[in-house]
């Protein structure tokens, strides 16, 4: 049963892969600090809060599918800055690419979700 937003599986594996990513951005390069490394570490960060946020906003449809909505366009993000952390050789493919598919994996699920909120709601208070 799921009680709070740490029961829910996209949740779960959002929290794990950003873990996994913020483990690889340690090896960046320092000149990257304030640019990619902050940039791939926010993101990820943002996929499970927002994931949190919209489960705390979940009475209004509307505000729970906005905050899944963002968290899938965090984990996109995520995605792109991936990208580049293979491109400038920061990170080999066979670390990248698991990464990648758990974002998709991720964004799979929010978009389950995004599609058939209604499960996922709060009663009415009226």
């Amino acid at each position: 049963m799921v009680k709070t937003h740490r029961d829910l599986e996209v949740s779960q594996l959002a929290f794990e892969t950003s873990m996994e990513v913020f483990r690889l951005s340690k090896q960046f390069p320092q000149q990257e600090t304030y640019s990619l490394t902050a940039q791939i570490r926010r993101s990820s960060r943002s996929v499970s809060s927002n994931i949190s946020e919209g489960w705390r906003k979940r009475r209004y449809e509307a505000a729970f599918v906005s905050k899944l909505n963002d968290a899938e366009a965090e984990a996109a993000e995520t995605q792109t800055w991936l990208e580049y952390a293979e491109a400038c050789q920061y990170a080999a493919p066979d670390e990248v690419k698991p990464l990648y598919e758990k974002y998709d994996h991720v964004i799979g699920m929010l978009v389950n979700m995004q599609n058939n909120p209604k499960p996922w709601l709060l009663p009415s208070r009226r």
